[in-house]
Protein backbone atom coordinates (compact mmCIF):
# COMPACT_ATOMS: atom_id res chain seq x y z
CA UNK A 1 0.00 0.00 0.00
CA UNK A 2 1.46 3.60 -0.85
CA UNK A 3 0.80 6.72 1.00
CA UNK A 4 -0.13 10.11 -1.31
CA UNK A 5 0.96 13.42 -0.13
CA UNK A 6 -0.18 15.71 -2.67
CA UNK A 7 3.04 17.71 -2.59
CA UNK A 8 4.95 15.92 -4.94
CA UNK A 9 6.93 13.04 -3.94
CA UNK A 10 7.06 11.08 -1.05
CA UNK A 11 9.03 12.23 2.09
CA UNK A 12 11.83 10.59 3.16
CA UNK A 13 11.05 9.84 6.70
CA UNK A 14 7.49 10.07 8.61
CA UNK A 15 7.24 12.81 11.25
CA UNK A 16 5.55 14.31 14.09
CA UNK A 17 6.96 17.75 14.41
CA UNK A 18 3.45 19.41 14.57
CA UNK A 19 2.20 17.39 17.71
CA UNK A 20 5.26 15.92 19.64
CA UNK A 21 8.77 15.65 19.56
CA UNK A 22 10.37 14.80 16.26
CA UNK A 23 11.42 11.10 17.40
CA UNK A 24 8.50 10.31 17.16
CA UNK A 25 8.63 9.32 13.43
CA UNK A 26 6.19 6.16 13.22
CA UNK A 27 3.28 8.09 14.25
CA UNK A 28 2.08 10.44 12.09
CA UNK A 29 2.69 11.60 8.44
CA UNK A 30 2.57 15.68 9.75
CA UNK A 31 6.22 16.80 9.12
CA UNK A 32 5.37 20.56 8.94
CA UNK A 33 6.73 23.34 10.87
CA UNK A 34 5.82 23.90 14.67
CA UNK A 35 2.96 25.87 16.32
CA UNK A 36 2.87 28.67 18.24
CA UNK A 37 -1.07 28.43 18.68
CA UNK A 38 -0.22 24.51 19.74
CA UNK A 39 2.78 25.61 22.02
CA UNK A 40 5.05 23.44 20.11
CA UNK A 41 9.21 23.54 20.33
CA UNK A 42 10.82 24.12 17.16
CA UNK A 43 10.23 21.02 14.92
CA UNK A 44 13.56 21.95 13.36
CA UNK A 45 15.14 21.18 17.14
CA UNK A 46 14.74 17.27 15.91
CA UNK A 47 17.18 15.39 18.01
CA UNK A 48 17.81 11.34 18.65
CA UNK A 49 16.41 10.11 21.55
CA UNK A 50 18.11 11.64 24.93
CA UNK A 51 18.27 9.45 27.53
CA UNK A 52 17.79 10.66 31.20
CA UNK A 53 20.91 12.60 32.50
CA UNK A 54 21.79 13.65 36.14
CA UNK A 55 23.71 16.53 37.23
CA UNK A 56 25.16 18.41 40.67
CA UNK A 57 26.26 21.80 41.05
CA UNK A 58 28.31 23.67 43.61
CA UNK A 59 29.17 26.90 42.93
CA UNK A 60 30.22 30.16 45.15
CA UNK A 61 27.71 33.17 44.46
CA UNK A 62 27.29 36.47 44.97
CA UNK A 63 23.84 38.37 44.28
CA UNK A 64 23.12 42.13 44.54
CA UNK A 65 20.12 44.07 45.25
CA UNK A 66 18.39 41.13 47.51
CA UNK A 67 15.01 42.40 48.17
CA UNK A 68 12.31 41.17 49.96
CA UNK A 69 8.66 42.88 50.42
CA UNK A 70 10.00 45.45 53.05
CA UNK A 71 11.28 48.40 54.11
CA UNK A 72 13.79 49.45 56.34
CA UNK A 73 14.40 52.43 58.62
CA UNK A 74 14.14 55.47 56.27
CA UNK A 75 11.25 54.05 54.55
CA UNK A 76 12.94 52.79 51.54
CA UNK A 77 13.14 49.29 49.83
CA UNK A 78 15.39 47.01 51.52
CA UNK A 79 18.43 45.93 49.41
CA UNK A 80 21.51 43.90 50.35
CA UNK A 81 24.40 42.61 48.45
CA UNK A 82 25.77 38.66 49.96
CA UNK A 83 27.94 36.11 48.75
CA UNK A 84 27.53 32.29 49.69
CA UNK A 85 27.42 28.80 48.66
CA UNK A 86 24.89 26.85 46.36
CA UNK A 87 24.07 23.11 45.37
CA UNK A 88 22.14 22.08 42.70
CA UNK A 89 20.94 19.25 40.96
CA UNK A 90 18.71 17.62 38.20
CA UNK A 91 17.76 15.25 35.22
CA UNK A 92 16.46 15.81 31.73
CA UNK A 93 16.20 13.37 28.60
CA UNK A 94 13.47 12.50 26.10
CA UNK A 95 12.31 8.97 25.99
CA UNK A 96 10.08 7.28 23.66
CA UNK A 97 8.27 4.10 22.81
CA UNK A 98 5.91 2.91 20.23
CA UNK A 99 3.14 5.50 20.98
CA UNK A 100 4.28 7.23 23.80
CA UNK A 101 6.76 10.17 24.36
CA UNK A 102 7.89 12.00 27.43
CA UNK A 103 10.40 14.86 27.56
CA UNK A 104 11.83 16.22 31.21
CA UNK A 105 13.41 19.20 32.49
CA UNK A 106 14.21 19.56 36.27
CA UNK A 107 16.24 21.25 38.16
CA UNK A 108 16.39 21.84 41.96
CA UNK A 109 18.29 24.24 43.98
CA UNK A 110 19.53 25.38 47.37
CA UNK A 111 21.35 28.43 48.62
CA UNK A 112 23.11 29.70 51.43
CA UNK A 113 24.49 33.64 52.10
CA UNK A 114 26.80 34.30 54.45
CA UNK A 115 25.43 37.52 56.13
CA UNK A 116 21.77 37.95 54.67
CA UNK A 117 20.76 34.26 55.98
CA UNK A 118 16.46 35.91 55.62
CA UNK A 119 17.51 35.19 52.01
CA UNK A 120 18.61 31.50 51.81
CA UNK A 121 16.17 28.80 50.29
CA UNK A 122 15.04 26.53 48.02
CA UNK A 123 14.18 27.15 43.61
CA UNK A 124 12.87 24.43 41.72
CA UNK A 125 11.13 24.41 38.30
CA UNK A 126 9.91 21.46 36.56
CA UNK A 127 9.29 21.29 32.50
CA UNK A 128 7.48 17.70 31.54
CA UNK A 129 5.91 16.82 28.26
CA UNK A 130 3.89 13.76 27.52
CA UNK A 131 2.79 12.89 24.07
CA UNK A 132 0.17 9.45 23.71
CA UNK A 133 -0.88 8.05 20.25
CA UNK A 134 -4.70 8.12 21.12
CA UNK A 135 -5.87 6.18 17.57
CA UNK A 136 -4.02 6.01 14.27
CA UNK A 137 -5.22 9.94 13.71
CA UNK A 138 -5.15 11.52 17.30
CA UNK A 139 -3.18 12.81 19.80
CA UNK A 140 -3.38 13.86 23.24
CA UNK A 141 -0.28 16.14 24.44
CA UNK A 142 0.41 17.20 28.05
CA UNK A 143 2.27 19.99 29.08
CA UNK A 144 2.94 20.81 32.78
CA UNK A 145 5.12 24.02 33.92
CA UNK A 146 5.98 24.19 37.87
CA UNK A 147 7.98 25.79 40.66
CA UNK A 148 8.58 27.31 43.30
CA UNK A 149 10.97 30.01 43.33
CA UNK A 150 12.27 33.21 45.18
CA UNK A 151 14.33 35.36 42.79
CA UNK A 152 12.86 35.68 39.50
CA UNK A 153 15.03 36.09 36.71
CA UNK A 154 12.46 35.51 33.98
CA UNK A 155 14.29 33.46 32.01
CA UNK A 156 12.86 30.69 30.45
CA UNK A 157 14.69 29.92 26.77
CA UNK A 158 13.80 26.51 24.64
CA UNK A 159 14.87 23.35 26.58
CA UNK A 160 16.37 20.66 24.42
CA UNK A 161 13.95 17.79 26.17
CA UNK A 162 10.85 19.06 26.40
CA UNK A 163 8.82 19.16 23.08
CA UNK A 164 6.89 22.39 23.88
CA UNK A 165 7.48 26.25 23.85
CA UNK A 166 7.70 26.83 27.97
CA UNK A 167 7.03 30.60 26.69
CA UNK A 168 3.48 29.60 25.74
CA UNK A 169 2.75 27.72 29.44
CA UNK A 170 2.21 30.07 32.26
CA UNK A 171 5.38 30.97 34.37
CA UNK A 172 5.77 34.49 36.57
CA UNK A 173 8.44 36.38 34.72
CA UNK A 174 8.17 39.72 35.85
CA UNK A 175 8.22 39.35 39.58
CA UNK A 176 9.93 42.14 41.20
CA UNK A 177 10.34 41.60 45.41
CA UNK A 178 12.64 38.31 46.06
CA UNK A 179 9.39 36.44 47.78
CA UNK A 180 8.27 32.95 47.94
CA UNK A 181 6.10 31.92 44.84
CA UNK A 182 4.78 29.29 43.98
CA UNK A 183 3.52 27.76 40.45
CA UNK A 184 1.73 25.53 38.03
CA UNK A 185 0.08 25.42 34.81
CA UNK A 186 -1.11 22.12 33.31
CA UNK A 187 -2.31 22.23 29.62
CA UNK A 188 -3.75 19.69 27.76
CA UNK A 189 -4.66 19.39 23.94
CA UNK A 190 -5.99 16.47 21.76
CA UNK A 191 -5.10 16.70 18.24
CA UNK A 192 -7.29 15.30 15.07
CA UNK A 193 -5.18 14.49 11.96
CA UNK A 194 -8.13 14.54 10.18
CA UNK A 195 -5.92 14.07 6.41
CA UNK A 196 -2.05 14.90 5.60
CA UNK A 197 -3.20 18.57 5.08
CA UNK A 198 -6.20 19.52 7.93
CA UNK A 199 -5.69 18.81 11.60
CA UNK A 200 -8.23 20.26 14.53
CA UNK A 201 -6.84 20.89 17.97
CA UNK A 202 -9.06 21.70 21.00
CA UNK A 203 -7.84 22.69 24.34
CA UNK A 204 -7.25 23.72 27.92
CA UNK A 205 -5.46 25.28 30.70
CA UNK A 206 -5.11 25.75 34.82
CA UNK A 207 -2.77 28.02 36.05
CA UNK A 208 -2.18 29.01 39.67
CA UNK A 209 0.43 31.28 41.28
CA UNK A 210 -0.07 31.97 45.01
CA UNK A 211 2.60 34.50 46.95
CA UNK A 212 3.59 34.08 50.04
CA UNK A 213 3.18 37.76 50.85
CA UNK A 214 0.56 39.36 52.32
CA UNK A 215 1.41 42.51 50.35
CA UNK A 216 1.04 40.60 47.32
CA UNK A 217 -1.81 39.30 45.01
CA UNK A 218 -1.80 35.61 43.68
CA UNK A 219 -3.86 34.08 40.73
CA UNK A 220 -5.53 31.20 39.78
CA UNK A 221 -6.81 31.18 36.09
CA UNK A 222 -8.19 28.45 33.49
CA UNK A 223 -8.69 28.34 29.76
CA UNK A 224 -10.02 26.86 26.32
CA UNK A 225 -8.94 26.92 22.58
CA UNK A 226 -9.39 25.39 19.94
CA UNK A 227 -7.84 25.37 16.22
CA UNK A 228 -8.22 24.60 12.67
CA UNK A 229 -4.89 24.25 10.93
CA UNK A 230 -4.56 23.41 6.73
CA UNK A 231 -1.25 22.85 5.29
CA UNK A 232 -1.11 24.70 1.55
CA UNK A 233 2.35 22.65 1.00
CA UNK A 234 5.12 20.84 2.51
CA UNK A 235 6.89 23.83 4.47
CA UNK A 236 4.01 26.13 4.95
CA UNK A 237 0.40 25.94 7.37
CA UNK A 238 -1.71 28.67 7.66
CA UNK A 239 -4.67 28.22 10.08
CA UNK A 240 -6.87 29.79 12.63
CA UNK A 241 -7.52 29.91 16.58
CA UNK A 242 -10.28 30.83 19.39
CA UNK A 243 -8.71 31.27 23.03
CA UNK A 244 -10.56 32.11 26.26
CA UNK A 245 -9.09 32.74 29.47
CA UNK A 246 -10.41 33.50 32.49
CA UNK A 247 -8.28 34.48 36.10
CA UNK A 248 -9.47 35.50 39.85
CA UNK A 249 -7.00 36.93 42.55
CA UNK A 250 -6.33 36.65 45.44
CA UNK A 251 -6.65 38.78 48.60
CA UNK A 252 -8.86 41.12 46.59
CA UNK A 253 -11.81 41.53 44.34
CA UNK A 254 -10.57 41.45 40.96
CA UNK A 255 -11.45 39.18 37.81
CA UNK A 256 -10.45 39.33 34.17
CA UNK A 257 -12.08 37.74 31.09
CA UNK A 258 -10.22 37.09 27.77
CA UNK A 259 -11.02 36.34 24.64
CA UNK A 260 -8.99 36.36 21.50
CA UNK A 261 -9.52 35.62 17.98
CA UNK A 262 -6.16 34.79 15.53
CA UNK A 263 -4.92 34.26 12.23
CA UNK A 264 -1.69 31.37 12.38
CA UNK A 265 0.89 31.28 10.30
CA UNK A 266 3.71 29.08 9.76
CA UNK A 267 7.09 28.25 7.59
CA UNK A 268 9.64 26.02 6.95
CA UNK A 269 12.43 28.29 5.16
CA UNK A 270 15.36 25.56 5.20
CA UNK A 271 15.72 22.34 6.75
CA UNK A 272 16.81 24.15 10.27
CA UNK A 273 15.54 27.83 10.26
CA UNK A 274 11.49 28.41 10.90
CA UNK A 275 8.86 30.77 11.46
CA UNK A 276 5.62 30.36 13.44
CA UNK A 277 2.87 32.65 14.73
CA UNK A 278 -0.15 34.44 14.68
CA UNK A 279 -1.63 37.41 15.31
CA UNK A 280 -5.42 39.00 16.00
CA UNK A 281 -7.75 40.92 18.18
CA UNK A 282 -7.94 40.43 21.93
CA UNK A 283 -11.43 41.61 24.55
CA UNK A 284 -9.95 42.48 27.73
CA UNK A 285 -13.39 42.49 30.51
CA UNK A 286 -11.99 43.46 34.00
CA UNK A 287 -13.90 44.03 37.18
CA UNK A 288 -11.87 45.62 40.40
CA UNK A 289 -12.44 47.13 42.99
CA UNK A 290 -11.85 51.15 43.12
CA UNK A 291 -11.54 53.59 45.82
CA UNK A 292 -13.02 56.86 45.15
CA UNK A 293 -13.56 60.22 46.93
CA UNK A 294 -16.95 60.96 48.25
CA UNK A 295 -19.23 63.72 47.91
CA UNK A 296 -18.09 66.15 50.71
CA UNK A 297 -22.20 66.32 51.76
CA UNK A 298 -21.61 62.60 51.29
CA UNK A 299 -18.54 62.22 53.52
CA UNK A 300 -19.76 64.73 55.94
CA UNK A 301 -23.15 62.61 56.70
CA UNK A 302 -21.02 59.72 57.13
CA UNK A 303 -17.87 60.36 58.46
CA UNK A 304 -15.30 59.14 55.69
CA UNK A 305 -14.25 60.56 52.65
CA UNK A 306 -13.34 57.50 50.83
CA UNK A 307 -15.39 55.28 49.08
CA UNK A 308 -15.35 51.82 47.07
CA UNK A 309 -16.98 51.21 43.90
CA UNK A 310 -17.02 48.13 41.59
CA UNK A 311 -14.99 49.39 38.14
CA UNK A 312 -15.67 47.78 35.05
CA UNK A 313 -13.02 47.88 31.86
CA UNK A 314 -13.65 46.42 28.75
CA UNK A 315 -10.49 46.89 26.33
CA UNK A 316 -9.67 45.16 22.47
CA UNK A 317 -5.97 45.14 21.89
CA UNK A 318 -4.25 43.50 19.33
CA UNK A 319 -2.61 40.28 20.45
CA UNK A 320 0.02 37.94 18.64
CA UNK A 321 2.98 35.94 18.82
CA UNK A 322 5.84 35.32 16.61
CA UNK A 323 9.27 33.01 16.75
CA UNK A 324 11.54 33.02 14.62
CA UNK A 325 14.45 30.00 15.08
CA UNK A 326 17.36 28.20 13.23
CA UNK A 327 18.25 24.75 14.91
CA UNK A 328 21.70 23.48 14.44
CA UNK A 329 23.30 20.03 15.18
CA UNK A 330 24.27 20.97 18.99
CA UNK A 331 22.44 23.89 19.90
CA UNK A 332 19.49 26.56 18.63
CA UNK A 333 18.95 30.37 18.04
CA UNK A 334 15.82 32.01 18.17
CA UNK A 335 14.26 35.55 18.16
CA UNK A 336 10.89 36.28 19.27
CA UNK A 337 8.09 38.58 20.56
CA UNK A 338 4.57 38.94 21.61
CA UNK A 339 1.74 41.03 23.00
CA UNK A 340 -1.18 39.71 25.21
CA UNK A 341 -2.55 40.83 28.71
CA UNK A 342 -1.37 38.43 31.62
CA UNK A 343 -1.92 38.59 35.65
CA UNK A 344 0.70 40.83 36.08
CA UNK A 345 3.22 40.19 38.48
CA UNK A 346 1.52 40.32 42.51
CA UNK A 347 2.11 43.74 42.53
CA UNK A 348 0.09 44.90 39.68
CA UNK A 349 -2.80 43.31 38.51
CA UNK A 350 -3.99 42.58 35.02
CA UNK A 351 -1.39 43.87 32.90
CA UNK A 352 -1.21 44.08 29.23
CA UNK A 353 2.23 43.11 27.95
CA UNK A 354 4.71 43.49 25.12
CA UNK A 355 8.23 40.96 24.64
CA UNK A 356 10.91 40.36 23.30
CA UNK A 357 13.06 37.59 23.58
CA UNK A 358 16.29 35.95 21.95
CA UNK A 359 18.74 32.95 22.72
CA UNK A 360 21.28 30.80 21.75
CA UNK A 361 22.21 27.35 23.20
CA UNK A 362 25.21 25.20 22.23
CA UNK A 363 26.29 21.87 23.66
CA UNK A 364 29.53 20.29 22.00
CA UNK A 365 30.47 17.31 20.82
CA UNK A 366 33.96 17.82 22.91
CA UNK A 367 34.44 20.32 25.45
CA UNK A 368 32.26 23.30 25.24
CA UNK A 369 28.43 24.37 26.13
CA UNK A 370 26.90 27.97 26.30
CA UNK A 371 23.60 29.20 26.82
CA UNK A 372 21.92 32.88 26.55
CA UNK A 373 19.35 34.90 26.58
CA UNK A 374 17.80 38.14 26.27
CA UNK A 375 14.41 39.69 27.49
CA UNK A 376 12.27 42.57 27.48
CA UNK A 377 8.89 42.95 28.65
CA UNK A 378 7.22 46.38 28.43
CA UNK A 379 3.61 46.28 30.42
CA UNK A 380 0.70 48.84 31.45
CA UNK A 381 -1.52 48.24 34.26
CA UNK A 382 -5.27 48.13 33.29
CA UNK A 383 -6.44 46.57 36.77
CA UNK A 384 -5.86 47.98 40.28
CA UNK A 385 -3.52 50.65 39.54
CA UNK A 386 -3.01 52.21 36.36
CA UNK A 387 0.50 53.15 34.74
CA UNK A 388 3.67 51.71 33.00
CA UNK A 389 6.51 49.01 34.20
CA UNK A 390 9.14 47.19 32.97
CA UNK A 391 11.79 45.02 33.30
CA UNK A 392 14.33 43.89 31.19
CA UNK A 393 16.90 40.81 31.87
CA UNK A 394 20.05 38.68 30.23
CA UNK A 395 21.96 35.67 31.22
CA UNK A 396 25.10 33.77 30.13
CA UNK A 397 26.22 30.02 31.11
CA UNK A 398 29.38 28.24 30.09
CA UNK A 399 30.43 25.03 31.05
CA UNK A 400 33.48 23.86 29.91
CA UNK A 401 34.38 19.69 30.39
CA UNK A 402 37.57 19.23 32.26
CA UNK A 403 37.98 15.19 32.76
CA UNK A 404 35.11 12.62 31.89
CA UNK A 405 31.58 13.64 33.77
CA UNK A 406 33.85 17.13 35.73
CA UNK A 407 32.87 20.20 34.41
CA UNK A 408 33.56 24.11 35.25
CA UNK A 409 30.95 26.15 35.76
CA UNK A 410 30.51 29.90 35.08
CA UNK A 411 26.85 32.00 34.66
CA UNK A 412 25.96 35.69 34.98
CA UNK A 413 22.98 37.60 35.20
CA UNK A 414 21.32 40.88 35.26
CA UNK A 415 18.02 42.27 35.46
CA UNK A 416 16.62 46.18 35.61
CA UNK A 417 13.08 47.25 36.40
CA UNK A 418 11.74 50.29 35.86
CA UNK A 419 8.71 52.86 35.21
CA UNK A 420 7.79 56.01 33.97
CA UNK A 421 5.01 56.31 36.44
CA UNK A 422 6.10 55.15 39.31
CA UNK A 423 9.70 56.44 40.82
CA UNK A 424 10.38 53.68 43.46
CA UNK A 425 9.89 51.01 40.71
CA UNK A 426 13.65 51.09 40.16
CA UNK A 427 16.18 48.35 40.37
CA UNK A 428 18.95 46.92 39.13
CA UNK A 429 20.13 43.73 40.14
CA UNK A 430 22.85 41.02 39.00
CA UNK A 431 23.89 37.37 40.04
CA UNK A 432 27.36 35.77 39.89
CA UNK A 433 27.81 31.82 39.59
CA UNK A 434 31.29 30.28 39.73
CA UNK A 435 31.39 26.91 40.31
CA UNK A 436 32.43 22.85 39.20
CA UNK A 437 29.57 20.14 37.87
CA UNK A 438 29.03 16.47 37.45
CA UNK A 439 27.26 14.93 35.28
CA UNK A 440 27.79 11.37 33.81
CA UNK A 441 28.26 10.91 30.00
CA UNK A 442 30.66 11.53 27.21
CA UNK A 443 29.31 14.88 25.98
CA UNK A 444 29.61 18.24 27.92
CA UNK A 445 27.31 19.69 30.60
CA UNK A 446 23.96 20.51 28.45
CA UNK A 447 23.36 24.11 29.92
CA UNK A 448 19.60 23.70 31.26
Amino acid sequence: MSLSWGFGKPPRALAIVGFAFPVFAQLTPYEGPALLTRGQAPAAMARPQIELRPFIDLTGIYDSGLAGVTINDQGQLASVEAGGTEISGGISGVHSWRHTLVGLDYRGAWRHYTRATFYDGTDQSLLLGVTQQVTKHSFLQLRESAGLLSRDFGLVGLPSTVPFDPSTSYVPTTDFFDNRTVYLSTQADLTLQKSVRLSFNVGADGFLAPRRSTALYGVTGAGARGDVQYRLTRRTTIGAAYMFTHFDFTKVFSGTDLHALVGSYAIRLSRSLEFTGYAGVLRSETKFVQSIPLDPVVAALLGQTIGNVIAHRVDYLPTGNVRLSNAFRNGVLYLGGGRTVTPGNGLFLTSSVSTILAGYSYTGLRRWSLGSEVNASLARSIGNVLGDYRNYSASVTVSRQIKGGLHTIAAFSVRKYDSPDFHSYHRLIYTTRIGIGYSPGDVPLRIW
